[in-house]
């Protein structure tokens, strides 16, 4: 294929949401106002969904990350958790953890009864500290748990918010000139290898970079634009003293295809190329992009070998692209943001 050929894409799925696998949900909780400005997502899938990860950012903040080693004890995720906050707000996934262990969500450690689990809840941050005003002002658990039930509550193929929600409501770009957000797409597989399997993105964008794809902003930036290279420059959009910004993006990459863990980890490590075409630079030192993903167990892909890798490619090739759409929805998606620390305009205006 030349470099002039456009890439051939599946068809979207009905949503365009991550929520078109079937049986995953997304739920957010944040706080705005009084020196808040964070919040965290949930992606709660159905029991026995298989999870992996691949983290590529050069400063990452997670949790539970090891447990999805294909190597490991426990192959399957009872929830992913998003959080703003830095390390200070995967306390979050405590409060996630707190509401699937009330319902039985997780790995049994009793037999039954009592039926005692503990839930395999893996977790990953983003840098938006002081952005509302107040660096105190973090994430807690409780708004993990509060997050987990709406996801649960919206019930399955339900619309995923997007914008300035959950995890992505302090989220910056473009070295912290513009606001960042909470973006998703999804599609279908058409006929042919893995023809039928739907595959679905969730993606928080707070990253040092810029969109590729979306031509120039749509309103002056609040740093300044490097004309050499034509970038966006940090701005006072909540860098750091230092002028160095903290960023990350976080990924969930969920489909309905039976992957086992090492596959489901090459998912993960496939998808990270549409943040690659999506954001520029990417994967940086002050970046702490995190990929995790989750396979249903839905759908059975073919036995024979030659058939099987097909059907693995066009689903990890499907991955990378449903990722670099959601980054563009998040980034349509993401409106003007202004606090007392920060006045963050939207890419789209």
């Amino acid at each position: 294929m030349s470099a002039t050929t456009p890439r051939p894409q599946a068809p979207r799925g009905a949503g365009d949401a991550i929520s078109d696998v079937p049986g995953v949900r997304v739920g957010h909780a944040h706080r705005t106002g009084g020196g808040w400005l964070t919040g965290v997502t949930v992606v709660l899938p159905p029991p026995g969904t298989v999870g992996g990860v691949d983290v590529r950012g050069g400063g990452p903040g997670t949790h539970e990350t090891d447990a999805l080693d294909p190597t490991t004890l426990v192959p399957t995720v009872d929830a992913v958790v998003l959080t703003g906050g830095s390390a200070f707000g995967l306390v979050s996934a405590h409060g996630a953890m707190r509401w699937c262990a009330e319902r039985g969500r997780g790995f049994p450690v009793t037999p039954d009864p009592p039926g005692h689990v503990v839930p395999i809840v893996p977790a990953a941050a983003v840098f938006d500290l002081g952005r509302g005003g107040d660096f105190r002002a973090l994430p807690t658990a409780e708004m993990g748990y509060e997050a987990a039930g709406a996801a649960f509550a919206l019930g399955d193929h339900a619309p995923v918010a997007r914008g300035c929600v959950g995890a992505g409501t302090g989220a910056a770009i473009a070295g912290a000139a513009y606001k960042g957000g909470v973006g998703t797409a999804s599609v279908r597989l058409p006929d042919g290898p893995g023809g039928g399997v739907v595959v679905g993105a969730l993606v928080v964008v707070n990253a040092a970079g810029a969109p590729t794809g979306l031509g120039p902003p749509a309103v002056p930036p609040g740093g300044a634009l490097d004309p050499a290279a034509g970038r966006v420059g940090p701005g006072a959009g909540g860098a750091p003293a230092s002028g160095a910004p903290l960023n990350t993006t976080l990924v969930v990459v969920a489909t309905d295809a039976a992957l086992d863990p090492a596959e489901t980890t090459r998912t993960a490590s496939a998808a990270h190329d549409g943040l690659a075409r999506a954001l520029d630079p990417v994967h940086t030192l002050a970046d702490g992009d995190t990929v995790f993903a989750l396979a249903t167990q839905a759908v059975a892909l073919p036995e024979r070998r030659a058939e099987r890798v097909a059907a693995l490619v066009a689903v990890q090739a499907a991955a990378a692209t449903v990722v670099e759409r959601a980054v563009a929805d998040a980034v349509r998606s993401a409106t003007r943001t202004t606090t007392p620390a920060v006045d963050l305009p939207g890419w789209a205006g």
